[in-house]
């Protein structure tokens, strides 16, 4: 709904700029079913496949740096529209690979493009609304998010018998129609006289700027802390599920899906309550609510619990997460909004960079248990509250320092 002068964000604006979002899950997840068979197909090792995922990683961490502060500078939907089309092309060369190295260089390229829809589309929705209405559409983008993570690993499974090649000409299908949204609906956000008109030294000091605010800093820990949490229960919710709970595949399938739509109904009903309370207590609740759970799963998992209790506590734990980064996201761009795509690609890099570090950590006592997970929810709760607290307690910036001609928005005059 639009905000003083702001124009809001439609629905259909919303629903294109979260599956742009989604972008990264479903190039993450969807072709891990086909790992063998790209392995036996490529004749090379399995180190080596793992490659074409660290490999998008490294270039959407990389890339999210790199096209914020573009669209600060050129504005949002040139650069969005020329990525997303770029991703499709990518992603029909990686089904074309005839070689595993060839496939990591494209797996690449494809994170480095693909990172658009990610800080681009955080950064439209903070130039086309403010405040309440801000933390309200991010928790809807985590919300509606957290379906991509359900959808693609179950359409890589009806897939991989196809082989793997299969998986990617259908992931350059979710592509194109990703492209097809941003050129059709999203509009230009940021106004030329908005817009920064800087070199890349310019850049570089401009995010040193955004990162020397203490309260964006700690808003963006508690937001890629919450994230980091999640991607503990990502990647130990298997081996929990299926070997500490003994459910089969089929009920670890079910007991997913139920989570990602707890998810989306605690972020429809979120973005409600943001709008009337505001979204600093929304995020002071959601972070106390994850770490009372996490406390009692990692309690029903040292004691060895019955499954029934150790799902509901995981149920709350995944339902809350949009809460935490929708509200706190909001806040920490809020606190940066005239360079927002810039603000948008730090928090980015940030909550790839936590998640990746924390994946490996859940599988260190083996895959029989599930108390490192917990444990890890755990202090990554702590933390995100502590970062919270700290941005709390840090004033908001009221007047910022005299700026050189170079990093002022084109048209602007000088600040007294």
């Amino acid at each position: 709904m639009p905000i003083g002068n702001r124009p809001g964000v439609s629905g259909i604006l919303l629903v294109v700029l979260a599956l742009l979002a989604a972008a990264a899950p479903f190039a993450v997840d969807m072709y891990l079913p086909a790992f063998t068979d790209l392995a036996a197909d490529l004749s090379t090792s399995a180190a080596s496949v793992q490659l074409t995922l660290t490999a998008f990683l490294v270039g959407l961490a990389l890339g999210q740096l790199l096209i914020g502060p573009l669209s600060d500078r050129f504005g949002r939907r040139r650069p969005l529209v020329l990525a997303t089309a770029v991703t499709v092309l990518v992603t029909v060369a990686c089904a074309l690979a005839p070689s595993i190295w060839l496939l990591i260089a494209m797996r690449f390229v494809q994170g480095l493009t693909a990172s658009a829809g990610l800080v681009i589309g955080r950064a439209v929705g903070a130039d086309r609304t403010e405040g309440a209405a801000t933390a309200r559409i991010f928790t809807l983008f985590s919300a509606i998010g957290g379906i991509a993570p359900v959808v693609a690993p179950l359409l890589g499974g009806v897939l991989v018998s196809a082989g793997w090649r299969a998986e990617f000409w259908a992931l350059s299908g979710i592509f194109l129609f990703m492209f097809l949204g941003a050129l059709l609906v999203v509009p230009e956000s940021l106004p030329p006289e908005n817009r920064h008109t800087t070199g890349v030294a310019g850049t570089i000091r401009g995010i040193a700027r955004v990162a020397a605010d203490r309260g964006y800093l700690g808003y963006i820990f508690a937001f890629a802390l919450g994230f980091a949490g999640m991607m503990a229960y990502i990647s130990a919710s298997p081996f929990v599920v299926e070997n500490v709970l003994g459910l089969s595949n089929r009920s670890y399938t079910i007991v997913f899906a139920s989570n990602a739509a707890g998810m989306v109904l605690a972020g429809l009903v979120v973005s409600r309550l943001v709008g009337r309370f505001g979204p600093e207590p929304i995020l002071r609740i959601g972070q106390r609510v994850i770490l009372a759970a996490g406390l009692v799963l990692l309690a029903l998992l040292v004691a060895g619990a019955p499954a029934a209790a150790v799902l509901a506590a995981l149920f709350v734990l995944v339902a809350c997460t949009p809460t935490v980064m929708g509200t706190a996201s909001a806040l920490a761009i809020g606190r940066a909004r005239k360079s927002a795509g810039t603000a948008s690609a730090l928090m980015g890099a940030l909550q790839f960079t936590l998640g990746a570090l924390v994946s490996p950590l859940v599988g260190m006592g083996g895959s029989d248990t599930g108390v490192p997970m917990a444990v890890v929810i755990v202090v990554c709760a702590c933390l995100g509250m502590a970062a919270r607290w700290i941005a709390g307690r840090t004033a908001a910036p009221t007047a910022a320092p005299r700026e050189p001609a170079e990093l002022r928005p084109a048209g602007s005059s000088p600040r007294p």
